[in-house]
C-alpha cells in the first residue's frame, strides 16, 4: 500500500440510543501530515442521519473511516445469522437490507421493530430478563452469547467484546450495531465497507473499529481504556506519535475515544497485517466482516 494512500483518518464513536440527537456520537479527524486529531462539531449532538449524510457527501477524498460498531452479526458459528429462520440472509449486505426493511417505520435509524419482531426477538437478549430461546444458538456454552470470529481475535489482544445479540448493559454494542447496519444499508455503494467490500486502490473506505483496541495499543490497560482527562489523552497520543491537543482539563469519553482512535488509525493504517488477518476467510469477510486492527 502506498504511503500516501489515505489523506485523512476519521473515527466515529457511535450510539444506538433512542432519540434524534446523541451526546454519545463523536467525530474526530486527523490528516496524514501529522497534526493532532480534532473534533468535528465539538459540543453539538449529532444525529445518526447526519453521520450518514456526512459519509455520503462530505468526506475528504481518500479518507479511512472507522465506525465504532459491529458491521454484522455472528454467522460462522452456526452457518447463519438466524439459524432456523427461513429468511435468514446469506451475507452482510443482505442482513443490512433486512434490518432496514423491518425497521423502515422506526425514526432516527432506530431498530426497535427488529428486536421486537415475533420471531427474530428470540435471537436477542433484551431488557427485563428477556433472553430469547435462540440467544445461545446451537447450544452455545458461552453465557455471553454468540460471537464473530473477529471478536475472538479481539479477545486475544486483551479486549473484552460483547455479543452483538446482547442488548443489555452499559457496555453492550448490540443496539449501536443494529442502528449502524441500517445506516450502512442506506449508504449503499457510496463508500466501500471493508472487508465486506474489497479495499479499493483509491478513494475513501469505511471500516469497523473497536476504540478499546486503539486505547490498549496506546498504553491503556485492558478494562481501563476510557480516558476522561486531557493529560491522560495526550499521554496516549504521544505513544501513537501524535502531537498533543492544546486544551486542558476534562473530556468526555466519547470524544476521547474518537480523538485517540483517529490518531491510532493514522499510526497503523499502512501495516499490512491489519488488512490481512490470519483468521479472516473470504466467507467470513462477506458475512461477519472484521474489526480493523484485530489480527
Amino acid at each position: 500500500m502506498n504511503a500516501d494512500r489515505f489523506s485523512h483518518f476519521v473515527a466515529i464513536d457511535w450510539s444506538g440510543a433512542r432519540g434524534e440527537r446523541h451526546k454519545g456520537i463523536a467525530v474526530a479527524v486527523c490528516d496524514a501530515l501529522g497534526g493532532p486529531p480534532v473534533l468535528v462539531r465539538s459540543g453539538a449532538g449529532w444525529s445518526r442521519a447526519e453521520i450518514r449524510d456526512l459519509l455520503r457527501t462530505e468526506l475528504p477524498a481518500n479518507s479511512l473511516v472507522g465506525l465504532d460498531l459491529g458491521i454484522a452479526l455472528p454467522f460462522t458459528d452456526c452457518g447463519a445469522y438466524f439459524p432456523g429462520f427461513p429468511e435468514s440472509p446469506a451475507n452482510a449486505r443482505d442482513l443490512w437490507k433486512l434490518i432496514d426493511t423491518i425497521c423502515a417505520d422506526n425514526p432516527n435509524l432506530e431498530a426497535t421493530s427488529l428486536v421486537d419482531h415475533p420471531q427474530l426477538c428470540q435471537y436477542f437478549r433484551r431488557h427485563g430478563g428477556r433472553e430469547g430461546t435462540n440467544f445461545h444458538a446451537n447450544g452455545a456454552a458461552d453465557k455471553r452469547g454468540r460471537f464473530r470470529v473477529t471478536e475472538r481475535a479481539q479477545e486475544a489482544q486483551g479486549c473484552k467484546p460483547y455479543s452483538n445479540f446482547n442488548l443489555v448493559g452499559a457496555a453492550q454494542v448490540g443496539k449501536s450495531s443494529l442502528t449502524g447496519m441500517r445506516m450502512l444499508h442506506q449508504l449503499g455503494s457510496s463508500v466501500p465497507v471493508w472487508p465486506i467490500d474489497p479495499l479499493p486502490a483509491k478513494g475513501s473506505v469505511i471500516t469497523e473499529i473497536y476504540t478499546g483496541l486503539a486505547a490498549i495499543e496506546a498504553g491503556r490497560k485492558p478494562g481501563r481504556t476510557k480516558i476522561r482527562t486531557m493529560d491522560e489523552l495526550n499521554l496516549a497520543l504521544a505513544i501513537l506519535d501524535s502531537p498533543p491537543i492544546s486544551r486542558r482539563g476534562g473530556i468526555d469519553d466519547h470524544s476521547s475515544d474518537a480523538l485517540l482512535t483517529a490518531a491510532w488509525l493514522r499510526k497503523v493504517a499502512l501495516e499490512p497485517q491489519r488488512w490481512a488477518p490470519k483468521a479472516m476467510s473470504r466467507e467470513i469477510a462477506q458475512t461477519e466482516g472484521w474489526t480493523f486492527g484485530a489480527f
